[in-house]
């Protein structure tokens, strides 16, 4: 693999370790958004990543010669946000103006605590491809440097 692949690969792990800290914080933002009907009610997202193939890295490794391995190149990409499908939370609280007739109040399904760590590793994640390609970047520096 070549080190503009890395590059690569590298750029589209931040752009979607980006989304996902969008998405915790949408989460976080509307944990304590209540109502009284059900459907109304925010409903946790999440993040699905997946795998994809690098149109400049297939284009250089094509270029560069036979030894090129279209499998090689994978960077990552979010698949799908989906919409977390686990039971609302509901309290009782009849003096609230979004009670319902029995007196209980609909909360989102966000965990606050589960939502900070989902946001904590999608900080760091996003740090170590920073610095991964930082590296690759003084790799790509060192070789310019050897050939001239």
């Amino acid at each position: 693999m070549n080190l503009f692949g890395v590059l690569d690969i590298s750029g589209s792990a931040l752009l979607a370790e980006r989304q996902r800290a969008e998405v915790v914080t949408s989460n976080l933002a509307n944990a304590e958004s209540a109502g009284a009907n059900p459907a109304q009610v925010y409903r946790r997202q999440e993040v699905v990543f997946g795998s994809q193939t690098m149109p400049f890295s297939d284009a250089l490794g094509q270029a560069a010669g036979s030894n090129f391995d279209p499998g090689a190149a994978q960077g990552v990409a979010v698949q799908a946000v989906v919409t977390d499908q686990s039971p609302l939370v509901t309290r009782y609280e009849p003096g609230s103006p979004n009670a319902n007739a029995q007196g209980y109040v609909t909360y989102p399904n966000v965990n606050p605590a589960q939502e900070i760590t989902d946001l904590m590793e999608a900080v760091r994640s996003y740090q170590l491809n920073i610095s991964a390609a930082q590296a690759t970047k003084g790799m790509i520096q060192d070789t310019l440097n050897l050939l001239s």
